[in-house]
């Protein structure tokens, strides 16, 4: 288990729902990767790269809502620059997607 955190801590954390509208081969990442591009509703959309080409394929993807944190910097991979962190289950080397059970607009909250 990680150290504690505050309430503050966590409520600095920005999780919504988006849906993805774009699965794209991401060949140059150093393990096998998609290029996400996930639509946030108002927020627009946001690009991702995701380590899930073990359980998933692409044409599944496709207008699979997820979850993800919109609030951290963007961060360079291989050539690529990823806005947001996809939200997963890690289990062992597969990660598993988190995502709501029913569909909801496109940028709303998780909290």
């Amino acid at each position: 288990m990680k150290s504690t955190i505050t309430f503050e801590d966590f409520s600095k954390i920005d999780l919504r729902v988006g849906t993805i509208v774009e699965v794209n081969d991401f060949p140059e990442a150093r393990k096998p990767a998609y290029q996400l591009t996930i639509d946030f509703g108002e927020l627009g959309l946001k690009k991702s790269s995701a380590q899930i080409t073990s359980l998933y394929k692409k044409e599944d993807l496709l207008n699979k809502q997820i979850i993800a944190n919109i609030n951290f910097p963007k961060k360079q991979i291989a050539n690529f620059m990823s806005e947001c962190l996809v939200m997963g289950a890690v289990n062992g080397k597969d990660v598993i997607l988190l995502n709501p059970e029913t569909k909801v607009k496109n940028g709303s909250v998780v909290s």
